[in-house]
């Protein structure tokens, strides 16, 4: 069957009203307002903090703590070799900058800082500014015949 005008119908509930509660019994929600009979949360002002189980022990309370979350840690978006190689491949360049993976999207925040790892393999010549570079990856640039160039150093 063709679809048209004459036989286009909207989806379940998309028509359905708004909820509108204490306004009177013919309504469905009239007298208690959807609230029920006695109990906490039938009362007037009554707000409960999230989590709250009826008085049972919370979940957030229950369970152990562990660990401790340094505020002050620097985080690094991380690339390695193989990857390097793959975007330099892309751009047909030999020079991959801050601006050039940003631009890529590799490295998400503008202002993020970028270390570049050892996994893979360089085959050709590129050279990589980035904040920091671990020992393997700087040793794989230079014996492929790049450099490795610090940002901020």
């Amino acid at each position: 069957m063709a679809m048209n005008l004459s036989n286009l119908r909207a989806p379940k509930k998309a028509n359905s009203n708004r909820k509108r509660v204490g306004r009177g019994m013919g309504s469905g929600m009239g007298k208690t307002s959807t609230r029920g009979h006695k109990g906490q949360g039938s009362r007037s002002g009554s707000s409960l903090m999230r989590g709250f189980e009826g008085g049972q022990m919370p979940l957030h309370r229950r369970l152990p703590k562990r660990g401790f979350t340094n505020i002050f840690r620097t985080e690094y978006t991380v690339l390695n070799l193989d990857r390097v190689a793959k975007l330099v491949e892309e751009s047909g360049g030999n020079e991959l900058t801050l601006e050039n993976l940003t631009a890529k999207g590799v490295v998400a925040k503008r202002n993020g800082l970028l270390k570049v790892l050892g996994t893979g393999e360089l085959t050709s010549a590129v050279t990589v500014h980035a904040h920091k570079f671990s020992k393997t990856a700087q040793e794989k640039i230079e014996k492929a015949g790049g450099k490795a160039v610090l940002i901020g150093a």
